[in-house]
């Protein structure tokens, strides 16, 4: 099959399968899409396809840790800095030593070296798959965001892991002072790399934008889509760690970001955009990895010249050994940074052991593993065969398998026994964040000395008709933010919490009837192109009008159905 043809159908496969995930609550996505990548290219007529790893790393990994690193928040991330770096590279460093020694142990023909390799191969954890299974499980919010950073992190401190290790099982020359050197090179300047461009992008998106205003979005949007492989590319280039580098041009750019609240239409199409690029890569990546499995599981298991049990005992023994690293480490060397960012406010949920086991069984294998395990080389530099590839591959595979299906049977029952937990300051936040907001409106609104001079009083009276509507929608805006119903003036004060109830329910009421009116106008529009009474252009833009507006309708009406404990509507009745 030709690669388009090959590229086509995994990206199908991607979008269908998410979509059969929506039905099929009770099986992670993740699994779903290996289940199928597996079936389509088993038996032998099945799909076949040449895995590149090289590719597979610059198509597919800069891009999705971009992405993280643009979206994940820079508060938590900051704030969980000690907890996720001990994660990210303090347990890397543990688990290559500890598991490349029982590896090595346990299958003395797999020379150490190699036995390292494994085990850089198998270090970097799979946020994405993690996030899967957990959705909608009630996985602490806090606990997830320090979980994305080690994964960010610890993909590129992995990788750097693996090179090293296959450096020596190459030359056969091992130092560590030579690695320390190198790794704080490839990190500090991948981080360097990535930094600068994400902030020179910035930079120059800002310029242009000044003179064009948002009309370049699109062309804006694409751009940075290609930052990230940009950004790979150059760090891989000048010899540090390209991971890092589309990290950190993530991070970069977000915070440039911040700085751009009236380009609504480049936001729009980048959170679009994005969102498109996310699903339709995780979908491929899981989808690749079933592709593998008959051809490496196969190979292994007929020319390695060991028994199946044996293999899979292996497997089961790594897997073991990796999350009890893992547990160990947690618990020793994470808890306390854990207790003390609790009691500094920075994480809400207090750490305990329950908490440490669901933090040890996300620690689930992916897309990173299995791309680093098919990049081991074939040869040495002699022309000899890498010592123990095929079993290398295999082992990392069923790593891989091992972690996903034990992490989707344990990490539900665990968060089952956890108590509730609800993201009380994240709500607060959003509370009071509006609540300003709304104030600020209001004072915007106020008639000015200059007004007063430069219109008739026909003008300031309609003007203030108008402003005493509107600070009366802000106003019950207001009231509905309040969490104790209290309100702020003076006559609000003396209303009863029924009142305040009344005042709520009308309050959503008023967003249902904004929202059905909207909905008339939309199928009004239609009906208009349909008679050929306005065309497609025209359509597009009013309809798009509408579509904004009922976006923030939709979330107002959320909030404020929250707020009067009014049941939320159903996504069926939403549309």
């Amino acid at each position: 099959m030709h690669t388009v043809e090959t590229v086509l159908l995994v990206l199908m496969l991607g979008a269908l399968t998410g979509i059969a995930a929506r039905y099929v609550r009770a099986i992670p996505l993740p699994l779903i899409q290996i289940a199928i990548g597996a079936l389509i290219a088993w038996p032998q007529k099945g799909l076949h396809i040449a895995f590149d790893p090289e590719l597979f790393l610059l198509l597919f990994i800069p891009p999705l840790l971009f992405a993280d690193g643009w979206r994940i928040p820079k508060r938590e991330f900051f704030a969980l800095a000690r907890p996720i770096l001990l994660l990210a590279f303090g347990l890397v460093l543990i688990t290559v030593l500890g598991l490349g020694y029982l590896i090595h142990w346990m299958i003395p023909a797999m020379p150490l070296t190699v036995a390292f390799t494994l085990a850089a191969v198998v270090s970097p954890t799979d946020a994405v798959a993690v996030s899967a299974i957990t959705r909608n499980l009630g996985m602490p919010h806090k606990t997830m965001h320090m979980l994305e950073g080690e994964s960010l992190l610890n993909d590129a401190s992995g990788l750097v892991a693996v090179k090293f290790a296959v450096a020596a099982t190459l030359t056969g020359l091992f130092s560590w002072s030579n690695v320390a050197k190198d790794f704080t090179w490839m990190a500090v300047g991948g981080l360097g790399v990535g930094a600068a461009m994400g902030w020179g992008f910035s930079y120059a998106r800002d310029a242009v934008t000044r003179r064009v205003g948002d009309v370049a979005a699109t062309q804006m949007v694409l751009l940075l889509v290609l930052l990230p492989f940009a950004a790979y590319i150059v760090g891989e280039k000048i010899g540090v760690s390209g991971i890092l580098a589309a990290v950190a041009a993530g991070i970069a750019t977000n915070f440039a970001d911040l700085d751009r609240s009236n380009f609504i239409s480049e936001r729009l199409q980048t959170e679009g955009t994005w969102s498109m690029v996310e699903a339709a890569f995780n979908g491929a990546i899981f989808l690749l990895l079933g592709l593998q499995l008959p051809s490496i599981m196969g190979t292994t298991l007929l020319h390695s010249g060991y028994d199946w049990w044996v293999l899979l005992g292996w497997v089961a023994a790594i897997s073991s050994g990796l999350l009890l690293v893992r547990w160990v480490w947690i618990e020793l060397g994470v808890h306390r940074a854990l207790r003390a960012a609790h009691r500094q406010g920075k994480m809400t949920e207090k750490p305990s052991r329950l908490l440490n086991l669901a933090t040890t069984m996300a620690g689930i294998r992916g897309a990173v593993t299995l791309a680093a395990a098919l990049s081991i080389p074939v040869y040495l530099h002699n022309g000899r065969p890498f010592p123990e590839r095929d079993l290398l591959i295999f082992l990392a595979t069923g790593v891989i398998l091992f972690t996903l299906i034990l992490g989707a049977i344990a990490l539900p029952l665990i968060l089952r026994h956890m108590p509730a937990h609800e993201d009380t300051e994240t709500q607060h936040e959003e509370r009071a964040a509006r609540t300003a907001a709304c104030k600020a409106a209001i004072a915007s609104l106020t008639i000015t000395e200059s007004d007063v001079q430069q219109h008739d009083e026909q003008w300031l009276a309609q003007y203030q008709e108008v402003v005493g509507r509107i600070t009366q929608e802000y106003r019950n805006r207001i009231h509905l933010l309040d969490d104790s119903g209290v309100a702020t003036s003076t006559e609000a004060q003396r209303d009863t919490p029924e009142m305040v109830q009344e005042r709520r329910e009308r309050y959503v009421k008023e967003m249902e009837l904004r929202l059905h009116c909207i909905q008339v106008e939309r199928d009004t529009l239609y009906a208009e192109r349909q008679a050929h009474r306005i065309n497609d252009e025209t359509l597009r833009a009013m309809v798009s009008e509408l579509d904004m507006s009922e976006v923030a309708l939709r979330k107002r009406l959320v909030v404020a159905r929250k707020a009067a404990g009014m049941p939320m509507a159903s996504a069926h009745g939403a549309n």
